[in-house]
């Protein structure tokens, strides 16, 4: 994985910031670094300011403060189309009067390239994204998938260092969204390109990324890689944004290096990992992923604690089995287990103790 240094950045933020009224600030002090060659997701809901630090990074935007070096050049007055980048839209942005190689050729006659050398790019790229005998067509006698494969391909046609993506594949069905992923992300390591890409879906954040940086109100509240992420949030708000996530409220009653005891709003005592609690009396939310849960008492490990839970919902989803429990007074505590031959089946009604380990429930701000 990236190892991140200042003096290695391809891509610097230094304190910016962006505010459209001149009163609220959009985006708050960031200062974000992008080696060569990561892919970085920037992922948050509407309104986080991820798609502004992407349009300001494009130059569309411009920085109400701060500085966006590219290569360690100040880009803060320099228009788009002079700074090398390549830029993909969900809506595809093609020209619907031109061919596919018309729609690729363009911006490399806008760089006054030959002849001879827009046609070997034009094809390098349209082979690239498997689209080489597509060049006549136009977009709309193409499907979705088929406009954003060519969209891409003339996002890379000029071989830029560092491509943009702004929600590329929102707009395609459940499938043929997980293969472009798949595509994007194995070109861009293949051509060791720098890749800044935004998205509201979890899944897509953690299935394409080197790091995913998550937004609320402006600011990155974590940068990390995707299972660290996934594994280690360090405040409620990434917990819960970040996959699916059970949610116990209480009261820090000890606190050490590796263990804390909270009482729960509901009476009962468990341990956890104190995460983001400072002291003895703060509220907290302690934060358990619904695989960390074992509904099998015989398979429950050595030092695990035990809650008692009432089945509400047992539902079969294929691959896992996901159930719905009434725990320490929440109705929304969530089990995911394996399909598997050996795998108890839950009855809605019915009495069950659960079991996890300390160190798998982390104790987050409140």
């Amino acid at each position: 994985m990236l190892q991140v240094k200042n003096d290695d950045a391809f891509v610097a933020f230094e304190r910016v910031q962006k505010s459209y009224d001149g009163e609220t600030l959009v985006v708050k002090d960031l200062n974000l670094t992008i080696p060569k060659g990561e892919f970085l997701t920037l992922l948050g809901p509407s309104g986080s300011g991820k798609t502004t630090c992407l349009m300001m990074l494009a130059g569309f935007e411009t920085a109400t403060h701060g500085h966006i070096r590219l290569d360690g050049v100040s880009v803060n007055n320099i228009p788009p189309h002079k700074r090398g980048i390549g830029m993909v839209f969900q809506n595809y942005a093609l020209f619907p009067h031109m061919t596919v190689a018309e729609n690729l050729s363009f911006p490399l006659e806008v760089r006054k390239m030959g002849k001879s050398d827009r046609e070997a790019k034009v094809k390098r790229a349209l082979d690239m994204v498997q689209m080489g005998a597509f060049g006549n067509r136009r977009p709309a006698q193409m499907s979705g998938g088929q406009q954003q494969r060519v969209a891409l391909a003339r996002a890379l046609v000029f071989e830029p260092e560092l491509v943009l993506m702004d929600e590329p594949l929102g707009a395609l069905d459940k499938q043929l969204r997980e293969t472009l992923q798949f595509e994007i992300t194995n070109l861009a390591h293949q051509l060791g390109i720098t890749v800044v890409y935004v998205t509201h879906d979890q899944t897509e954040a953690l299935t394409m990324s080197d790091r995913v940086a998550v937004f609320e109100d402006g600011r990155i509240q974590q940068l990390a890689t995707p299972d660290d992420l996934y594994e280690r949030p360090q405040n409620s708000f990434v917990a819960q944004f970040i996959g699916e996530n059970n949610t116990l409220t209480g009261v820090v009653q000890e606190i050490g290096d590796k263990r804390c005891t909270v009482r729960l709003d509901s009476g009962d005592v468990i341990e956890a990992l104190p995460a983001n609690v400072n002291a003895v009396g703060d509220r907290t939310k302690v934060s358990i992923r619904p695989e960390r849960v074992e509904i099998d008492k015989t398979r429950l490990q050595p030092g695990a604690l035990t809650l008692k839970a009432e089945v509400l919902e047992f539902i079969y989803m294929g691959d896992i089995f996901r159930t719905r429990l009434r725990v320490a007074g929440t109705d929304d505590f969530i089990i995911k287990t394996r399909n598997a031959p050996d795998q108890v089946r839950l009855t809605p009604g019915s009495q069950i103790d659960i079991g996890w380990l300390p160190e798998d429930c982390r104790a987050l701000d409140a």
